[in-house]
């Protein structure tokens, strides 16, 4: 399985230029640099007691980022947890200095969830990347048993992959933003901010059989989309079962 700190310096420059130039993580970035000012302007009495929480809450960040670092798969995995423990740790701090500056933190977090979406995962795993059209030309081409369909990469998709891909399971992709007039031939609203997206979609003999989120236009996950919840949710484990036991 690759590991994120594979790719020497060079990867190491891409993914920085990445988090600078993408609108997710600038948005973040400016976030968490306004509190430097507002920092500044705290009252005297104050400043101690902060410093305080501030340097507990650095040191518990960098713990919780350094088991990331070692657990973690992916990098964008890491960076998707690290900002998480950041907001957390910043909303934290911001309510001991005062309570409307950790309201506020919670509004300007909230507007960039809903302006921006954290980019789509890059790497594949053992998926594929396919057209709509190749995707229709393998479901009713028969070679496959089954085939699995992500329309946005997930972070855990990959991983997936990886452990489930066989010659009865198969793993692809298809990008909806490079494709938006797909969407609705596999009934999928792009409204509202794509709030369908990422759609994780079983096709068994060229038939879909489970989706996820369901079938619905207004319809979005109300559980963080996990590794566990898409293996319980499609049986995955079920359909390795199958394959290992020649069903």
């Amino acid at each position: 399985m690759e590991k994120k700190r594979e790719g020497g310096g060079g990867g190491a420059l891409e993914r920085t230029s990445q988090i600078v130039s993408d609108p997710y993580y600038f948005l973040h970035f400016m976030a968490f640099f306004s509190y430097l000012p507002i920092r500044a302007s705290a009252a005297p009495h104050t400043s101690h007691r902060l410093f305080d929480r501030e340097l507990q809450a650095f040191l518990a960040f960098l713990m919780f980022s350094a088991i990331k670092m070692v657990r973690e798969e992916t990098w964008e995995a890491f960076v998707a947890d690290s900002l998480l423990y950041a907001k957390i740790f910043l909303i934290g701090v911001s309510l001991v200095m005062d309570y409307r500056v950790g309201i506020w933190f919670c509004v300007i977090f909230s507007v960039v969830y809903l302006l921006a979406q954290q980019p789509a995962f890059s790497k594949l795993g053992t998926a594929k990347k396919l057209t709509p059209m190749q995707l229709e030309d393998l479901l009713s081409d028969g070679t496959t048993t089954k085939y699995w369909l992500c329309v946005r990469s997930s972070r855990c998709f990959p991983e997936l992959s990886i452990t489930y891909s066989n010659s009865l399971l198969s793993f692809g992709t298809i990008d909806l933003g490079l494709f938006p007039n797909a969407a609705s031939k596999f009934g999928i609203s792009l409204a509202g901010g794509m709030s369908q997206l990422p759609t994780y979609i079983l096709y068994e003999k060229g038939v879909e059989v489970h989706r996820f989120p369901d079938f619905y236009v207004d319809a979005a996950p109300s559980l963080p989309v996990t590794k566990k919840l898409l293996c319980q949710h499609f049986e995955l484990d079920r359909l390795l079962l199958d394959y290992i036991n020649g069903s």
